[in-house]
């Protein structure tokens, strides 16, 4: 585990990933670093979420390398569950237990990956509850849930886990306009709080909001990267100028 603050905690290094004759990603290369968060937008079929995936190995890159916290994800000697157990991940869809209360989504990989006491993973879960907003809920089942109140349950699981990162893949894409801004708020507060995250969002108030660093990706590629003042008021490239003249 690397200690030095000023380290990268994710490192990736001219990975590539195809589907077929599609090209995901080609030779994409950046780094996150400890406390950091990293925005990435681009166009659908840029390759933004393929690259999120890659970080915990949910798509395994077909060349490159990943290091997340030291450990080599790319290195087929590393133990991913043990990597993933330090990556939170938060996806569009909530992927919540409907059998399952609220508090028991929240507890269940506590339960199994922490090996955590039930009365621990009982305590844990409800302060996590009291950190996205929706102590009241603990006993509610999902389908009792807005969207957005369970998107911010499948945000509580994930830090119930105690991550060092945390990655979010277009968190708000599934929810309904009025519902957005619970999760977003959520998530600046877990900005300001020194998460490192790594967020994949068509959401620029969010970016100008807590976004550390913007990347734009277009046909598998980075194109332009830099804070969220350069991007957005003296953008480089013209296919960036393009994409911002479309969504701003």
């Amino acid at each position: 585990m690397a200690d030095n603050l000023t380290d990268p905690i994710i490192t990736i290094e001219n990975v590539t990933k195809n589907f077929g004759k599609s090209h995901a990603l080609r030779g994409v290369s950046t780094s996150v670093k400890r406390g950091e968060v990293l925005m990435i937008i681009g166009p659908s079929g840029s390759g933004k979420s393929t690259l999120l995936r890659c970080i915990n190995m949910l798509e395994l890159p077909d060349t490159g390398t990943i290091v997340v916290d030291g450990n080599s994800v790319t290195d087929r000697n590393t133990n991913i569950n043990e990597v993933r157990a330090e990556v939170g991940m938060v996806f569009q869809q909530f992927n919540l237990f409907p059998h399952l209360s609220v508090l028991e989504n929240i507890m269940l990989a506590q339960r199994v990956i922490r090996k955590r006491t039930p009365e621990e993973a009982e305590k844990i879960a409800r302060q996590q509850l009291v950190h996205v907003g929706i102590p009241e809920k603990a006993e509610a089942y999902p389908a009792e849930l807005s969207g957005g109140q369970q998107q911010r349950v499948a945000i509580a699981r994930a830090l119930a886990m105690n991550p060092r990162i945390m990655l979010f893949d277009e968190p708000t894409s599934a929810l309904d306009p009025e519902m957005i801004k619970e999760v977003l708020d959520v998530m600046v507060k877990l900005a300001e709080e020194g998460m490192t995250m790594v967020v994949v969002s068509h959401e620029m108030g969010f970016a100008r909001a807590a976004a550390h660093r913007i990347v734009f990706m277009d046909q598998g590629k980075i194109v332009e990267e830099g804070s969220p003042d350069e991007f957005f008021s003296n953008p480089k490239s013209d296919r960036t100028k393009a994409f911002l003249s479309k969504i701003l």
